[in-house]
């Protein structure tokens, strides 16, 4: 029988992970907020095991729940993306942006069983995942030089399929270069197609708790614009130590009450974090709606900054309207090592999170001329 580890050799092992993710304050290039030593005060919550399990809209009295602190979560989204006041909302914090792509595309599915999923070449791996898990007849749309959805081609396609309704899911910022799809221009192609059973669910897994805080960006409304559902991430933006999700929808799938845990059975798992509602409340409430605006802005002045210093470098970048997102040709490998960057085919990008300061910046700015051919560094 194997022996225990000695407890000297449990601890070398626990200081061994710490070494290995200090390098971790270099990675620019996943939108992961490493701003979290405002979560401190709840540390003292981490022991106690809080289980979300069940329908979040019920008033059941468990005190291992916090199904009062996700409910105001969802009250924040729904505000932030004009929830008719007279519709209820559906929803729940899930385990991050798959599951929320998950569930709002079963409830496209649920409304229309027929129907046919449409994304475009640029939306998460998880959608075309999802539309293998759900069994959805789907098409792959093509992706215009932006990131956004090639509109002529999504109206080719959905004529070609005129019989069945459309369920759509549409990218608020692409995962590589942070596009945003026109929510009213999709609408207008319905319109166009004469398509009257349809479904759209939006995929703003890190522009979401972005958009709504800049003036200038699109207004996604579920009043206005008649969206179904919606997912953003907790974890990226507003930040969390755990992945964690929001899922907000106008419908619930047909559901049966679940005697043994005395709640309706709305979610996709059982079992939910509870801890990760409390985290996003606390955030919400600590920061408030000034305090996010104002990382917000903090976040994209960072960005039109590094971009002005690539371009000044003359090196390939691309940046979408709205977006901390930095598309840029992948450097060398010792720099795509050290900052962490995502790569996809012959690009990288790097993705201006709270952490990512200016300071940060010309530190990644150094390497990479470092690593330029001495004639191009000499030329800007």
């Amino acid at each position: 029988m194997n022996k225990l580890p000695s407890l000297r050799s449990i601890n070398e092992q626990l200081d061994l992970l710490e070494r290995q993710i200090a390098s971790f304050k270099n990675s620019i290039g996943y939108p992961i907020n490493l701003e979290l030593d405002f979560l401190a005060p709840l540390q003292r919550f981490m022991l106690y095991p809080f289980n979300n399990l069940g329908n979040p809209f019920e008033a059941i009295h468990n005190v291992l729940y916090t199904w009062t602190y996700e409910r105001e979560v969802l009250s924040f989204v729904a505000e932030l993306y004009q929830f008719p006041p007279d519709e209820d909302y559906h929803g729940y914090v899930t385990s991050g942006g798959t599951e929320s792509n998950l569930q709002g595309l079963f409830l496209g599915r649920e409304r229309y069983p027929n129907g046919r999923l449409y994304f475009s070449a640029a939306s998460h791996y998880s959608i075309p995942k999802i539309a293998h898990l759900l069994n959805i007849p789907h098409s792959i749309v093509p992706e215009l030089e932006s990131g956004e959805i090639d509109y002529e081609a999504l109206a080719a396609e959905i004529a070609l399929h005129a019989e069945q309704a459309v369920i759509l899911n549409l990218n608020i910022g692409t995962t590589m270069k942070g596009a945003i799809d026109d929510i009213d221009r999709v609408l207008a192609v319905l319109q166009q197609q004469k398509i009257e059973q349809f479904y759209i669910h939006c995929d703003a897994a890190l522009s979401g708790m972005m958009l709504p805080f800049l003036p200038d960006a699109p207004k996604i409304s579920f009043q206005r614009q008649g969206i179904h559902s919606l997912a953003i991430s907790g974890h990226k933006f507003l930040g969390s130590p755990f992945p964690c999700g929001i899922v907000l929808s106008r419908h619930e799938a047909n559901v049966k009450h679940i005697e043994y845990v005395k709640s309706l059975d709305t979610t996709i798992v059982g079992s939910r974090n509870g801890h990760t509602p409390l985290i996003l409340w606390y955030t919400l409430q600590t920061k408030g709606y000034e305090g996010i605006e104002q990382e917000v802005h903090t976040c994209i002045a960072n960005t039109h900054y590094l971009q002005q210093c690539l371009n000044a470098l003359a090196y390939p970048c691309l940046v979408n309207p709205h977006s901390n997102t930095v598309l840029l040709k992948t450097p060398a490998n010792h720099l795509v090592r050290k900052w962490d960057l995502a790569i996809e085919g012959d690009w990288s990008h790097i993705v201006v999170m709270q952490h990512v300061t200016r300071e940060v910046i010309d530190q990644f700015l150094h390497d990479l001329k470092q690593s330029l051919p001495l004639e191009s560094t000499e030329t800007n």
